[in-house]
């Protein structure tokens, strides 16, 4: 059974780069059809799909985000890695990393880690 879990620093200062990893076990990041995706949820807002890494290596972005974002993957760890840039307190919300079929926002669907909270403040 596929397992993913959230990590990095839950406080990030407004204008810096918020970067979180998501370390996978039970599958490998490079194998099958899935995409690895990273969401978010605003405090009071629904869930915004941000970007993916498919088990091919290409990636994608969901436009309203894409200049400020960067996803990278580790093979060797089986790991897929965020880069938010220039953050600011709206980007403040639970991260999450998630495993699906296709690229989507929706509990329903796929295999999703517990999340992270993130709050950007001074």
């Amino acid at each position: 059974q596929v397992q993913l879990q959230e990590s990095g620093p839950g406080l990030v200062k407004p204008s810096q780069t918020l970067s979180l990893t998501c370390t996978v076990s039970g599958d490998s990041i490079t194998t099958g059809a899935y995409y690895w995706s990273w969401i978010r949820q605003p405090p009071g807002k629904g869930l915004e799909w941000m970007g993916a890494t498919a088990y091919s290596g290409s990636t994608y972005y969901n436009p309203s985000l894409k200049s400020r974002t960067s996803i990278s993957r580790d093979t060797s760890k089986n790991e897929f890695t965020l880069q938010l840039r220039s953050v600011t307190p709206e980007d403040t919300g639970v991260y999450y990393c998630v495993r699906d079929w296709t690229m989507r926002a929706d509990r329903a669907f796929g295999s999703w880690g517990q999340g992270t909270q993130v709050t950007v403040s001074s």
